[in-house]
């Protein structure tokens, strides 16, 4: 599994990277789940990380907004980000994600082929009244994503595992792989989830809070990220 560590500014993501994260992801916290950081923030993540890591950015937690949506994606591009990041939050049917999905996608690859799109669902999609994330990964893979992701949408401190069982994560797992895409599972994990998500087997896992002692609103510290790091390795 590879370790993606959301940092929310440069001096976290010199820990994140240091300690050995996988993908430095950057987001902002006080703007939601998939909050969005400034432009500037993802241009000097990318200079002091200096090319370790790829940088991730994510663009929000959205409605159906797919022009609103796109050009926020390309501006996350232009800034650097290797991976963008779409939350679709506050969406209903299959057509609007596909509608959303293709305009990002189309926005991104437009300006660089290489960047990768990350589609994000939310494994508490009923409290949300949003899509289920099982329903993501054809819709994704049609709209040329390259990366489909399961996190909370509220951040109360509930796990994703709270409300997707490992058979619900497996199969959304599976699905992403038969679709041939990657896939990711974040959302308040636990380091005793470990063993649970190796059994699932995403390719990659999201932290924040796990690797901040607890508290995603504390500090990320370099001593948790390389221990995160060793165990995701064993």
């Amino acid at each position: 599994m590879k370790l993606l560590v959301s940092p929310i500014n440069t001096e976290e993501a010199i820990i994140a990277s240091l300690g050995g994260a996988d993908i430095v992801d950057v987001k902002n916290p006080k703007e939601g789940s998939l909050g969005a950081n400034f432009p500037w923030v993802i241009r000097d993540v990318k200079e002091v990380v200096n090319g370790r890591q790829p940088i991730s950015a994510t663009i929000g937690d959205f409605n159906y907004k797919p022009g609103t949506a796109s050009l926020a994606a390309l501006g996350a591009a232009v800034a650097g980000a290797d991976y963008i990041k779409v939350g679709l939050y506050d969406i209903q049917t299959e057509a609007q994600a596909l509608e959303m999905l293709t305009k990002i996608t189309k926005a991104v690859k437009g300006y660089d082929p290489s960047k990768k799109v990350v589609a994000s669902g939310y494994s508490d999609y009923k409290r949300i009244n949003s899509i289920s994330p099982l329903l993501l990964p054809p819709v994704a893979a049609e709209a040329g994503v390259d990366v489909v992701m399961v996190d909370t949408g509220i951040k109360d401190g509930k796990s994703t595992f709270e409300f997707m069982d490992e058979q619900e994560l497996k199969e959304f797992t599976n699905l992403a792989h038969e679709h041939g895409l990657e896939n990711a599972i974040a959302g308040s994990l636990k380091f005793e989830d470990l063993a649970i998500l190796e059994r699932i087997g995403p390719d990659i896992i999201g932290v924040r809070g796990m690797v901040c002692g607890g508290d995603r609103r504390t500090a990320i510290r370099q001593e948790l990220v390389e221990k995160l790091v060793a165990e995701c390795q064993i």
